[in-house]
């Protein structure tokens, strides 16, 4: 599956957004794994609830940071979709 502008993700039943106090940063974690989030990637992640779509993440971003990050926003979801993080 790829995601559009339309897509509606949602996280991985499995995987959830924490903080790692040992790095003091954001990770998704998951089983047997984990990802370390920078700001950006976890501000995309607090969205992404299985309400919102693509675009309306890329929306809300974009009035946060004044600027568009439609593409930004497509690409590191479609990244974790790729490894099944995002559904």
């Amino acid at each position: 599956m790829s995601l559009t502008a339309d897509s509606i993700p949602r996280l991985w039943r499995l995987a959830r957004l924490d903080y790692d106090p040992a790095r003091q940063r954001p990770v998704l974690l998951y089983p047997e794994g984990a990802v370390l989030l920078n700001d950006t990637g976890k501000a995309i992640l607090e969205l992404v609830d299985g309400c919102r779509s693509v675009a309306d993440i890329a929306a809300i971003l974009g009035e946060r940071y004044g600027t568009d990050v439609s593409a930004d926003v497509t690409e590191y979801l479609s990244r974790l979709e790729t490894r099944e993080l995002i559904q």
